[in-house]
């Protein structure tokens, strides 16, 4: 997925400015999809230049004048030509598995030490995941259309910060109770 796609899903939710846009993507698709505010402004210009978004400059008292972004159609129909387009299945990237398979040939109580700093921040996550699922969406069941499908992604990130919470764990039992030595 190109950034593009992303800041096109989140201004056909709501159009905004580049620094509202910025701090939807730090609070919501940000935890999917991470970008800098800097990429952010460069790809809302290149967009722009495409004629995906519009800007419009919105005065304001004793401030410089706001731009807001807006889906254009064309922007719409590049949406739409990527929502069909086939994506190749998630691979599962995780230099700290890899750490784990090499932990014989190294310091495993750095690295133990590491695993547990890991499982603490996916444990944070999944706190501010059950937060906003608790918040936003109270009754998932009557949920429809784009407020259930920004739950279906949420649910999937409780789930993947879960899973990754229980795997450190387990990970942090077995190796303490093997002692670190490669038999």
């Amino acid at each position: 997925m190109a950034l593009e796609h992303a800041i096109l899903v989140s201004l056909e939710e709501r159009s905004g400015s580049g620094y509202e846009l910025a701090r939807r993507f730090d609070k919501s698709i940000g935890f999917f999809w991470a970008a800098s505010h800097q990429q952010i402004y460069r790809t809302l210009k290149r967009m722009v230049d495409l004629g995906w978004v519009t800007c419009t400059e919105v005065a304001q008292d004793g401030k410089p004048d706001k731009k807001v972004y807006e889906v254009g159609d064309t922007g719409r129909a590049e949406l739409r030509r990527w929502l069909a387009e086939p994506g190749d299945p998630a691979v599962l990237r995780n230099d700290l598995a890899v750490k784990i398979r090499g932990a014989s040939y190294g310091d495993i109580p750095a690295l133990l030490a590491e695993v547990a700093r890991h499982r603490d921040a996916h444990a944070e996550r999944l706190d501010v995941y059950r937060v906003i699922e608790k918040r936003d969406f109270p009754d998932p069941a009557a949920l429809t259309g784009r407020h259930l499908h920004q739950y279906l992604v949420l649910r999937a990130g409780v789930r993947a910060e879960r899973g990754l919470v229980d795997w450190f764990g387990e990970v942090l039992e077995a190796m303490r109770r093997d002692g670190g030595e490669d038999r």
